[in-house]
């Protein structure tokens, strides 16, 4: 189905954005900077590709929902009203959404998983991902201790970070390091990759999009697309797609920001 969002002056369209690992209601959440990049992109379909909202969290730490927190939710439905169609597939961070999926609700849809067509006509799966971790599927207690450890990294990264500012510095992630540097951790994300590659092969898709392990990528295994949004509490990704059907990594950051227009707050109370 050919879908157009009502064209909005001075923004950069695509035809599709893919965002994934947001996790509202933490505080490691970068709520701004992804609001000052939904105000200055504009799109004919929204994939919020899982881990949009942190249910994990706000069960086991209570609710921590700031105004940016709340000005993120607003600005998606507006980007409904005007056109844009949200599909929301939901992960295993807001895993109480798939009680009620498949749900339709105007131009804002959820499921746990479903297939996107290319402009270019290739069929890609887009699913959250969590469903091909083998440790969320069937340790998932080690998988919480996981998501504790993780939570205390980015608390010591907040602290290097604020010191290398201090001292002149540019911002580093300390997690991603470790991500990249330590061997069973390079390991997990390999075999994550060729299991999704593996379902795609297995099951007529060209391609997949997900998210999950927060770390962005495209790439190719064995003749099948492999590409991962990233996440919205440290890298601050969004995948795009043309309208050729061409896909890149937007890297949202603080250079990207500051050479970008700043559209007025009035624009996140659902005004025409």
């Amino acid at each position: 189905m050919n879908i157009r969002s009502i064209p909005e002056p001075g923004k950069t369209h695509y035809r599709t954005i893919f965002l994934s690992d947001i996790h509202l209601g933490t505080r490691g959440c970068q709520a701004e900077h992804l609001l000052t990049f939904l105000k200055q992109h504009t799109c004919d379909r929204l994939y919020l590709v899982g881990d949009i909202i942190d249910g994990w969290r706000m069960k086991s730490s209570g609710i921590y929902w700031p105004q940016s927190h709340i000005n993120v939710i607003r600005r998606v439905l507006t980007m409904t009203k005007r056109g844009t169609e949200v599909i929301y597939v939901t992960g295993n961070h807001d895993e109480f959404l798939r009680d009620h999926s498949p749900l339709e609700i105007g131009n804002l849809k959820i499921l746990d998983e479903v297939a996107h067509e290319t402009a270019d006509g290739r069929r890609l799966l887009v699913v959250h991902g969590d469903q091909f971790d083998v440790i969320t599927r069937y340790h998932r207690w080690i998988a919480w201790l996981g998501d504790i450890g993780y939570t205390i990294l980015l608390e010591l990264n907040r602290f290097l970070n604020r010191l290398r500012a201090h001292l002149g510095y540019g911002y580093w992630s300390l997690s991603a390091w470790l991500k990249h540097k330590v061997k069973r951790a390079v390991n997990y994300i390999g075999e994550y990759e060729d299991a999704l590659a593996h379902h795609c092969r297995k099951n007529g898709f060209e391609g997949v999009v997900c998210g999950h392990i927060h770390h962005a990528e495209i790439t190719d295994f064995e003749g099948v697309t492999y590409m991962n949004c990233g996440d919205w509490v440290e890298s601050c990704t969004a995948l795009v797609e043309d309208d050729l059907g061409g896909f890149r990594i937007v890297h949202w950051t603080a250079e990207a920001e500051a050479s970008a227009t700043v559209i007025p707050f009035e624009d996140e109370r659902l005004s025409a």
